[in-house]
């Protein structure tokens, strides 16, 4: 089921993008935080940007570098019409070789639709890609599992790992946990978000 994302968010791209641009940012409160985290001119990595409304368009308006990355050609050619000033490519987060690292890594909305293995490895690749002192955030489920919800009639995928194993996870990557909220309902519409510093190089060659 995780395998039919790609090509779920592809078909439904344009309906996508315009159900976002109708429904309140109630999530904000976390983006904001991940930016007062940030230098002045901090270059970014946005992992699954969607259409760039509304993450990427904040980021650029608080004087950030986004390089945003997406599996939908669609989304990114709405970004690329949007902010033609910023960097944007289509490919898989899984396949993430880029060579280069950022001040923050976002997964916003994203990384909770690959498998528990991808998740795990994912992890390795946010590190890669994480300079020093950068700030990773990305949103999980509340508990270990899967769960398939519903876009349009179509089954959309969602998994998790414990809690435990993402702490295990991050720390073997070289991160520090900021701030990790299970389902808030005040500041993130019930998402589970983690914030990460990574304050130390990886331990293992990732």
């Amino acid at each position: 089921m995780a395998g039919l994302i790609i090509d779920h968010y592809e078909r439904h791209a344009l309906a996508w993008d315009a159900d976002r641009s109708k429904r309140p940012w109630i999530d904000k409160p976390w983006l904001e935080r991940f930016a007062d985290t940030l230098p002045d001119g901090a270059h970014i990595l946005d992992l699954g940007c969607g259409g760039g409304a509304p993450v990427a368009h904040y980021m650029t308006g608080r004087g950030f570098h986004v390089t945003g990355l997406d599996s939908s050609p669609t989304l990114i050619s709405l970004c690329r019409s949007r902010l033609p000033d910023q960097e944007w490519l289509v490919g898989d987060m899984r396949a993430l070789r880029l060579n280069r690292r950022f001040d923050g890594v976002l997964a916003w909305d994203s990384f909770f639709h690959l498998g528990h293995d991808d998740q795990r490895r994912m992890i390795g690749l946010f590190a890669q890609h994480a300079g020093p002192s950068a700030m990773l955030m990305f949103n999980s489920g509340p508990a270990h599992g899967e769960a398939i919800g519903d876009y349009r009639g179509d089954p959309l995928y969602h998994a998790s790992l414990a809690a435990e194993e993402y702490e295990a996870l991050l720390h073997t990557a070289g991160f520090g946990v900021v701030a990790h909220e299970v389902e808030d309902w005040q500041n993130g519409a019930g998402r589970t978000v983690w914030l990460a510093r990574k304050d130390r190089p990886d331990d293992q060659n990732l």
